[in-house]
């Protein structure tokens, strides 16, 4: 049996901030502004697979009322939703993931990323691809306001 999910996570760039996407802290003059560490290229992979088992959005397993979540390290909510992954049977299929940044530019860093969001989901980083766009000047993303994260993941029952 097979499920797929699929979610999008934006959050504003802002002076002060770090910069974490998939787990990797990137240099930059802004980072990504919200109650834990804001990454949303991994708040878009929890989520997708949060939507793939029907278990709702990220906000309601780890809400930002929730002092818990204050700063908390995106990758460690990754681990807590694989937990409840496979407590409802199923792994990683495939994660196919875009970030739209203006810059810096991702390159450098997305084997990085990928390695990060494998381990946290225990799977092949081959199961694992993450891409990046720029907005070209245009909408928020291209006026460096914020960030946007994609994700779709195929979730796969049973054991491999």
């Amino acid at each position: 049996m097979f499920r797929i999910g699929q979610s999008s996570d934006i959050h504003p760039l802002a002076e002060g901030r770090k910069l974490i996407l998939g787990g990797v802290e990137i240099e930059h003059t802004k980072g990504l502004l919200g109650h834990s560490d804001a990454d949303a290229l991994t708040h878009a992979v929890a989520e997708s697979i949060l939507g793939a088992l029907a278990l709702g959005d990220l906000g309601s397993h780890f809400p930002d009322s929730d002092p818990r979540y204050k700063g908390a390290c995106s990758l460690d909510l990754l681990s807590c939703v694989y937990e409840k992954m496979r407590a409802e049977g199923y792994r990683i299929g495939n994660v196919d993931a875009l970030v739209m940044i203006e810059r810096p530019k991702m390159a450098p860093h997305i084997e990085q990323m990928r390695g990060n969001l494998a381990r946290c989901l225990h799977c092949g980083i081959d199961q694992i691809s993450v891409k990046a766009t720029r907005g070209e000047g245009l909408g928020f993303v291209g006026r460096e306001e914020g960030v946007l994260a994609q994700s779709i993941v195929l979730l796969v029952k049973g054991e491999e």
